[in-house]
């Protein structure tokens, strides 16, 4: 057993309290890691506010990277000291969703029902003799996790983790979304709804698979600078217009864009992100983690005329498969991260983190 630092969230609403846990040895099939570098995605803020539901008390965080410590019986994929990136969404080969070709959201995943255990319905995670649940089978807000196999995928060991780490979540997730899930063409229109870091990795994407066009659209004009940086070639702040933003869109654009992707979890900008797609082959994608409770009523004339309406889940990727080559891009210089890098904290400043997100720093 491990004794070291976590930053665990006791109830929702509450600030994390940095506590020392105990974690256990990894079981058959699984992997204990050193977390070195974890990103905050707002999905974490969501368990806090109660927009995503998972049980308390939980250790947070699914966007990191790490050294591993040690590996369980049956284990062979991966050894000590091997870096390597853990995977909110795995890859066990075996299900439907991971043998066939067009999905990547393997049933192995623990996002659907929130169970917060490891697979076998345990967890690793001990605090002040209470049992602390684990967070889409990766929990990075401690020095020490533990993972199944199938979710971890080992990296070039030439990578720094402080940003790769990205590649574990929101880059991938907005990257993925536009020239995986969407398959962004040369010479299209996108919008973007939000600019937070998975917003800012779409237009990163769209720009990458040729887009003509990528409109930005967020309510904090100060994120127009780095939208701009990364290849959007419009920005629109929805306050500036006293008519709804798909009307905006569309005058725009003349009949609406070919791609739209909704990148915060709001059902407003959700409806409106495809109400501004063109009316017969446009489509929209849902990357942002939508509300818990909350439902959508639209006129379903819109998607009778042709559109599409997807969601995306770690943009499309085969997790295990398609992390490794990732990284590989990045080394390749294929991308950038530092620019989706605005702060850098020591963990215990974790709440003053999530300050920063929340304020929309």
């Amino acid at each position: 057993v491990i004794k070291c630092k976590a930053a665990v969230m006791w109830e929702s609403n509450k600030p994390f309290s940095i506590e020392e846990v105990e974690v256990a040895p990894p079981k058959a099939h699984e992997v204990r890691i050193k977390i070195v570098a974890t990103g905050i995605c707002r999905s974490d803020d969501h368990v806090i506010t109660g927009g995503l539901i998972m049980p308390f008390p939980i250790i947070l965080g699914h966007e990191a990277a790490g050294v591993v410590e040690s590996v369980g019986q049956g284990v062979t994929s991966i050894k000590p000291g091997d870096k390597v990136i853990p995977l909110f969404v795995p890859q066990c080969g075996e299900c439907s969703s991971c043998l066939s070709t067009k999905g990547n959201l393997c049933r192995k995943n623990d996002i659907g029902s929130g169970a917060g255990l490891m697979p076998d319905g345990t967890t690793r995670f001990t605090c002040k003799g209470k049992a602390i649940h684990h967070f889409i089978g990766t929990s990075t807000f401690t020095e020490y996790t533990v993972v199944h196999e199938s979710a971890v995928a080992k990296i070039d060991s030439a990578a720094p983790l402080e940003k790769v780490c990205l590649i574990g979540c929101g880059f991938s997730t907005g990257y993925g979304a536009a020239v995986q899930t969407a398959k962004v063409e040369p010479g299209s229109t996108c919008a973007v709804f939000g600019l937070g870091g998975v917003g800012l990795s779409v237009v990163m994407g769209c720009k990458a698979a040729g887009a003509s066009r990528i409109i930005a659209i967020d309510i904090n004009s100060d994120k127009f600078a780095k939208a701009k940086e990364l290849g959007a070639t419009d920005c629109v702040n929805p306050k500036d217009f006293k008519k709804p933003i798909h009307e905006v869109l569309i005058e725009m654009t003349g009949c609406g864009v070919d791609y739209s992707f909704e990148v915060i979890g709001r059902t407003e900008s959700m409806a409106a992100a495809l109400a501004c797609c063109q009316y017969n082959y446009g489509v929209s994608v849902i990357v942002g983690v939508p509300p818990a409770t909350q439902k959508i009523t639209f006129d379903p004339m819109l998607l009778f005329t042709g559109r599409t309406w997807k969601g995306s889940v770690f943009g499309g990727w085969k997790s295990k498969d398609s992390v490794p080559k990732l990284v590989a891009d990045y080394m390749k210089k294929k991308f950038v991260l530092d620019p989706l890098i605005t702060h850098t904290l020591p963990f215990t400043k974790i709440n003053e983190g999530f300050d920063l997100l929340r304020t929309g720093k």
